[in-house]
């Protein structure tokens, strides 16, 4: 049994697709607090050659809440203008009609919480990617939540039965490969391959939202995707 674990993030980038898509079971991190300036409410498209935050609105969103205590901020006029902002980054792109007829119909989801709104948002993503990965939240799993970091993850890791654990890149320094392997689970890091394509006749701009990828690729060629990236073994 792999097993994924990672916060619910908004049209992330093609690594956590490419994650959620070589396990066995995904766990949406939902119960932990909530991170101000990261990914779990904006991330970045190509708005006239250059990366720009593109936003979900949220209400009373701070630190001292849980990810699964944070509401969306429901103004249609804020889901509007997030729409002319994609409209207008993306018109002229070769897959515009596809891909803006999906992003429309998720941002008008009527999800009270960021969770509830990124959780519908991946079970649209998915049929479209192809994945067909079973997806959990960590709120709905009894656990030990008096447990943090790396002991945390374990002991989903072993309520769920899993033999292996696979973390993105960037998280190397945060876990222990001895103290997984002690525990009897495999720990592994998933580094996404290069990964370009043409975005009009700009200079590539890496790791935007999924949102760019679909943009500029057919649907194949997206799903071929995901398949693009190597397992890197933990370091003793």
């Amino acid at each position: 049994m792999i097993v994924g674990i990672m916060q619910p993030y908004f049209f992330p980038y093609i690594g956590y697709w490419q994650l959620m898509n070589a396990v066995d079971k995904y766990v949406v991190f939902d119960d932990v607090n909530y991170i101000n300036r990261g990914w779990i409410n904006r991330n970045r498209i190509l708005f006239h050659g250059n990366p720009k935050y593109f936003n979900l609105p949220l209400i009373g969103a701070s630190q001292n809440k849980l990810i699964n205590e944070i509401r969306v901020n429901p103004d249609k006029k804020l889901v509007n203008r997030n729409m002319r902002i994609i409209e207008e980054a993306y018109k002229k792109a070769p897959y515009f009609e596809e891909a803006y007829l999906l992003i429309k119909e998720i941002m008008r989801t009527e999800g009270e919480t960021a969770v509830e709104f990124i959780v519908d948002s991946f079970q649209h993503l998915c049929v479209y990617l192809g994945i067909e990965t079973e997806r959990l939240l960590s709120s709905e799993i009894e656990k030990d939540n008096t447990l943090k970091g790396q002991e945390k993850i374990l002991n989903i890791c072993q309520i769920l039965g899993a033999d292996k654990y696979i973390n993105p890149i960037g998280g190397q320094k945060l876990y222990s490969d001895k103290f997984f392997r002690e525990h009897g689970i495999e720990l592994s890091f998933l580094k996404t391959d290069d990964i370009t394509y043409r975005q009009f006749d700009n200079k590539f701009q890496e790791n935007l939202s999924i949102i760019d990828v679909m943009m500029f690729n057919p649907k194949k060629k997206v799903r071929d995707m995901l398949r693009n990236y190597m397992l890197v073994k933990a370091e003793e």
